[in-house]
């Protein structure tokens, strides 16, 4: 991921979850590079990555493990000695989550929980003695399961709902700021080398000049310009009217078209 940039900022977050050996709690604007910093930290480091997308129905038990009893009881319909051999032993049917992956490897690994204010407001406090001492049990199989390194975790919100405070205590905090002109010049020539000044310019005056747009919905994101600068270049659109070429790039909803058109 060479077209991540890190901010001075991020990278000093980083660092300090690195050092006080904490859990990375990411805010910020959808489409500012939260869940990103998860995999190229993985990728600049070769480090095992592990993602749990994190779902309105989603359990804290489901990152640990999983005790796949449907599979059990289908196996169990099978009269051949090895399949009873398997169904005998519970073990057979634990599946780990990605934090119990990440405890069980040998060296370090990236654990990203992307999206974690999705969940019910009870979620994050059911991990916090796992994330706090980073083991757990799977009464299963009796099993007692302790990182052997603790890894990096990075957890992301939208801000949909607020997160408890003993789970805030345990976590270090970033708020990723809306990258400025000059930061996002860099995105866009780490995206587009080849990308002609001028041009560059142009759509970025556009861009910013939405997003100034208070009444808007959904101000457009970076990733949001990244596309638009691809259709933009593929196409070959010039930007030389003030009008928007292919809007629905950077606008997703009629209502924000109509406030900018207005």
């Amino acid at each position: 991921m060479a077209d991540y940039i890190l901010s001075e900022e991020l990278k000093e977050a980083v660092q300090v979850a690195e050092i006080t050996k904490r859990p990375l709690l990411l805010k910020g604007e959808p489409g500012t590079g939260k869940t990103l910093l998860a995999s190229f930290l993985a990728e600049t480091k070769k480090l095992p990555f592990y993602r749990w997308h994190i779902k309105s129905t989603s359990l804290a038990k489901e990152g640990l493990y999983f005790y796949d009893a449907v599979s059990r009881l289908n196996d169990s319909r099978f009269p051949e000695e090895e399949a009873m051999i398997r169904v005998r032993d519970v073990k057979n049917y634990i599946r780990l989550g990605a934090l119990g992956e990440a405890f069980q490897q040998p060296n370090k690994a990236v654990v990203l929980i992307d999206e974690i204010d999705k969940a019910d407001i009870e979620f994050p406090n059911d991990l916090l003695l796992e994330l706090d001492k980073m083991e757990f049990f799977i009464p299963e199989t009796k099993e007692h399961i302790i990182a052997k390194e603790r890894p990096i975790v990075i957890i992301t919100s939208n801000n949909e709902k607020e997160l408890p405070d003993a789970f805030l205590r345990r976590c270090i905090f970033h708020y990723i700021e809306f990258p400025k002109r000059e930061s996002m010049k860099e995105i866009i020539k780490a995206h587009f080398p080849s990308i002609e000044t001028e041009f560059m310019e142009k759509a970025l005056a556009m861009f910013y000049s939405i997003r100034k747009i208070e009444s808007l919905r959904k101000k457009p994101s970076t990733s949001e310009l990244l596309d638009w600068i691809q259709v933009l270049l593929v196409s070959g659109e010039s930007l030389e009217s003030n009008k928007i070429p292919f809007a629905g790039t950077l606008f997703k909803s009629e209502d924000d078209y109509r406030v900018y058109l207005n």
